[in-house]
């Protein structure tokens, strides 16, 4: 198998075994069941950052160097990119120095591009069209509170922003049912809506979030503005969808809440849900280590 074989790129381009493997691994990580004795020593993983990062910069970083290997950090202002090197002369060089590189950007036009070019495994760290590497943490998260996904009802209240895409590929990989609620003009892409009807998978659109949540087994949000997605303010519009204890109400008794982070509280989220008994978000954050060092163990098995 070649390296480009192994980009982690989107969920939609990933075989669904793969995923589940992915999963199966960080779980075992994550409770001792596996000691990989640094299986990644004399690799080393570049990580290009274009959009700040907290989760991701801190997870990959600790994740590679407790899997024994090396990382280089890269900014904007590090980078030749900036002034007017191509993405795909940086690709060609990076993989002359590093095993693996993991990039946050802004369009999906450029870590496809990175991909295209580079000869070594490209990780998705985040584009503003999706954020799968916290996909598959938010799924183990899940089944370590409610068991297999499979089945289950996940519901969706807020802008229908990168990470409802990545929910929306994850629904039909991980074979659930998924309701979006937003407006109609913060809706993800009607192509991704097709792509989950073509894949006979249980998507469904909402305008009301309570109809959306009723009976859910979990409830997702995220923040309203994106990082540099370039939106007006949209509270006018999203107030109605913000998840607050009323509509948690709504969803199963043993519901949990979910949330990627950074979340701003008062607005996308109240404070007492967020903080309170059913949030599951500080599982999320620690299962982005467990899940990335899972990932980097797959793109360079």
């Amino acid at each position: 198998m070649t390296a480009t074989d192994r980009h982690f790129l989107d969920l939609d381009t990933i075989n669904a075994n793969d995923l589940r493997s992915i999963i199966n691994h960080a779980k075992e990580l994550k409770n001792g069941k596996i000691v990989p004795n640094r299986p990644l020593a004399g690799k080393a993983l570049a990580m290009i950052f274009e959009k700040p990062s907290t989760r991701t910069r801190v997870s990959f970083e600790v994740g590679m160097k407790q899997l024994g290997g090396d990382v280089v950090v890269l900014n904007n202002s590090d980078l030749q990119t900036g002034r007017g090197e191509s993405i795909a002369d940086t690709a060609r060089v990076l993989s002359r120095y590093v095993d693996c590189i993991m990039m946050r950007t802004f369009g999906r036009e450029k870590i496809a591009e990175m991909a295209e070019f580079a000869t070594v495994p490209v990780i998705n760290g985040l584009t503003n069209s999706s954020h799968p590497c916290q996909l598959l943490a938010d799924i183990m998260a899940f089944e370590e509170h409610l068991g297999p996904i499979e089945g289950k009802t996940v519901a969706w209240s807020g802008d229908g922003n990168n990470m409802a895409s990545s929910w929306i590929h994850a629904a039909v990989k991980f074979n659930f049912n998924l309701r979006i609620a937003c407006p109609a003009e913060h809706s993800p892409d009607t192509a991704l809506f097709d792509w989950a009807k073509k894949n006979n998978s249980s998507v469904e659109m909402y305008e009301d979030p309570v109809e959306a949540v009723t009976g859910a087994d979990c409830v997702v949000t995220d923040t309203w503005t994106s990082m540099g997605d370039g939106k007006e303010n949209p509270h006018n519009r999203l107030a109605a969808y913000q998840v607050d204890k009323k509509l948690m109400s709504q969803a199963s008794p043993n519901a949990i809440f979910m949330h990627c982070l950074p979340a701003h509280r008062g607005e996308e989220v109240t404070g007492e849900v967020i903080d309170g008994p059913q949030s599951v978000v500080w599982d999320e954050a620690e299962n982005r280590l467990h899940t990335q060092k899972a990932i980097l163990l797959w793109c360079l098995k």
